[in-house]
Order: structure tokens, then sequence, then C-alpha cells
């Protein structure tokens, strides 16, 4: 990877796209530490830290590598515009309307694109103002009564949608004139400014070795198996099952087509991190509604809230079992063995050893049923991992298993485009 971004380097355009990039992610982190006027964000930060991780709204500000915690200007960051996208694709499956939109080629991916984007513009001031009333519970407001209170409201809501409506025109900036996906990056740049935190705690439990020696032997542990799990994703997200596919041959006029063999590929990760995303959400809802409404520490409710806290096994196992039930929905609402099969068949094509038709898309199934669930229980492992290294060490692990995902996942995809882009300049020192 290093050699390739050091190969790309000497390439003045593409150099010049890496420097737009640094930039546009230097704005980015520089706006995640823009204070918003007329708020008091130290409230607002040991709230949170009273609140802990195990909630929706620590999850959030994960991803923005805690500026939502901090309520700067980017305290939102990409996260409505990612709701967006994903209420997206499940009506793209509901309306059909939409349904022909994505089979339109470049045009209706564009339409689509901007439709994502007024969603997310949409539900970016739905959560501002339900940000706004947070902070106002919690006490964060300098002004709440009379107009000055309506003014500062008006500031702050318009303020945190504006941050997220420019996050994603920044996003735009790169896909244009950058290099990698823009919104990938961003929240790459997120959440890689909070892993320090992760370090300082690993350096701070390393240090406790003095006074309990345990530490010493946890903290190399446990990073050993974070770089195997970096290892692990890396070998898991290019996996794939090739399906082998042999075209007939045809004549055309005077010439001769079809005939060869090829494959068909399936990904062993196709959903991506959506199946963590999903779990991760719904099951952060108990906790905030732990965190929202005072209750009884004694009471049913509390203690049956408490069960799905974030470090139990009980949240563990719920987890596991939420990301393979998405994992399974999620690729039984994109790929469609009926329609696989029969675009085989237009084309001439079949699967050695099996009749065109029904047969071959019950095989398509089989083997698709198959690769989900060796999917699904990766993600399943990389997301509960950290879950049970804190179970068993005691250790307040930062960094989760999603963000490590997210993180390698990007890295490569910017790699490949990097690797893409002087194939395609025919770069001498690269093709050797």
């Amino acid at each position: 990877m290093f050699e390739t971004i050091r190969n790309a380097w000497k390439i003045a355009d593409l150099r010049k796209k890496i420097l737009f990039t640094a930039l546009i992610l230097l704005i980015f982190r520089v706006g995640s530490s823009i204070p918003v006027p007329f708020l008091d964000a130290s409230v607002m930060q040991a709230w949170m830290a009273s609140a802990g991780d195990g909630n929706l709204l620590g999850y959030i500000n994960v991803l923005t590598g805690g500026a939502f915690s901090s309520a700067t200007v980017f305290a939102m960051s990409i996260s409505p515009y990612i709701t967006g996208s994903i209420v997206i694709q499940l009506l793209t499956v509901a309306i059909p309307a939409l349904e022909r939109l994505s089979k339109e080629g470049e045009d209706g991916r564009k339409k689509l694109n901007r439709i994502t984007r007024y969603t997310g513009i949409g539900l970016g001031l739905v959560q501002a103002i339900a940000y706004w009333f947070l902070l106002k519970n919690q006490g964060a407001l300098v002004y709440t009564k009379g107009f000055a209170g309506f003014f500062s409201a008006v500031v702050i809501i318009l303020t945190f949608a504006a941050g997220s409506a420019l996050i994603v025109f920044l996003g735009d900036q790169i896909d244009a004139h950058g290099i990698g996906n823009g919104i990938s990056m961003i929240l790459f740049a997120g959440i890689l400014s909070g892993a320090s935190s992760a370090v300082l705690t690993m350096w701070n439990y390393f240090r406790m070795g003095a006074q309990a020696v345990k530490y010493y032997f946890y903290v190399p542990l446990i990073l050993v198996l974070f770089l195997v799990m970096i290892v692990f994703i890396v070998i898991m997200n290019s996996a794939e099952r090739r399906i082998p596919v042999q075209y007939a041959k045809r004549v055309v006029g005077r010439k001769m087509y079809g005939g060869q063999s090829s494959f068909m590929p399936i990904k062993v990760n196709m959903s991506g991190v959506l199946p963590i995303i999903f779990a991760s959400s719904i099951l952060a809802v108990p906790g905030t509604i732990k965190a929202f409404i005072p209750m009884n520490p004694d009471g049913w409710l509390y203690k049956f809230l408490s069960a799905f806290n974030y470090n139990t096994g009980w949240y563990a196992i719920l987890y596991l079992l939420l990301i393979v039930l998405f994992n399974y929905f999620y690729v039984a609402i994109q790929y469609n063995p009926v329609e696989m099969a029969n675009n085989l068949q237009r084309n001439n094509g079949a699967i050695p050893g099996i009749r065109p038709g029904k047969p071959t898309s019950e095989f398509i199934t089989r083997i698709i049923s198959k690769i989900t669930l060796v999917g699904a229980l990766f993600l399943g492992l990389i997301a509960t991992l950290p879950i049970l290294l804190t179970a068993v060490t005691g250790m307040n692990i930062s960094l989760g298993g999603t963000s490590i995902l997210i993180v390698v996942g990007v890295a490569l995809d910017t790699v490949r485009q990097l690797e893409s882009e002087m194939m395609m300049r025919h770069y001498k020192g690269f093709l050797e």
C-alpha cells in the first residue's frame, strides 16, 4: 500500500488529487473543532461521559470523531446522509418508480443520488432539532427564553443542519477532484481522529501494570488481536466465490461470438458494514431511552434496559443474531438469483452441469445463502470481539470492530483506485 502511494505521488495529476483530498479532510477537521455559538459544550461533554458509549448518541460520537459531544459545526457529520442513503436503498425495493431509476443507468443513478441528498438534508434538519432539544434538556444553552432564546435556537439548528449539508458537499468535491469515495473518506477521517484516544487509553492501562501485572499481558494481547483482525478483514474483503460460466458459440453475420469460459464472482462480504450499522442502531435504542428518561435504579424498566448494556453477554448474543439477520435481509434485496439466471440465459451462458432457467437460479440461491452465512459470521466476529475482550479483561476498549472495518475497507478501496489511476496512465514503475 505504501509503495502504491509513493508511486502515485510521483505523478503530477495524482499528486494534485491527493493534496486536494488532504485539503478537504483538513477543512473537515477544522470544522469539527469550531464551536457552535450560544452553547456550553462542557455540559454536553460531561453528560456524554456519564451516559457512556452503549447508546445511539455514543455511536454517532464515534463516527464524528468526538465532534458530537463537543457540539461543533460538524457535530452530526455524515450520519443524516448515511441514514438517508439507507432509507432510499430500502425504498428502491418497495417503490417501483425508484426501482426503475436504479435500472436507468448513469442518469438514473444521478437522480437517485440527488434524491438521497435531499433526503439527507431533511433528516439533518430533523436531527438538528432533536439535538437542540437534547442540549436544552441538559442545560447547555446560554439563552432559553424570549427573543434571545428563539434566535439562538434558530442559529443552533441551522448551523448543525448546514454543517451536515456542507460535509456532503465536501464529499462530492473529493469524488470530482480527489481520490477515493468522498463520503467514505470523511467517515475515515472522523474515525481516525478518535483513534488517538484509544491509543492513549491503551498506554494508560499499560502504565497501570505497576499496580496490576495483568495489564502487562492484556495490552500486548489486545494489540496483537487487533492486528490479526486487520489482516482478517483484508483477506475477507477480497474473498469471493467464483461460479464458472460457459458461453455458447453463436454466429452473427460472418463473425463467431462466445465460446469462452468465465466466472460469476460472489463476494463473501456482500453487504459491507450496513448489517452492523442496522444492528447497533437498534440495540442502542434501549441505552438511549435510559440516558434520556430519569428512572428509578431499582425499577423493572431500568433493569430491563440495563440488560442491553454494551458490555453484557446478552448484548453480544443479540448483536450477533441481528447482524446475521440483517445480512441475509440486505443480500436478499440486493441480489436476485432469478434475474441473474435470466441474464445468463439471454447471453447464451450456462453454469457447467446445471440446466438453464430455474435449476440455475436455485443453484445460485444455494451458493448465495452459504456465502451470506459466512459473511454474516465474519461481520459478527469483527463486531463482537471488542465486546468479548472488554468482558474478559475488564478494559474499556474504545475502538470497536465496526470502526476498524470501515477504516480498513476505505483504505483498501482508496489504494485500489490509485492502482487503477496508475494503470490507466500506463505507469511504467507500477506495471513492472
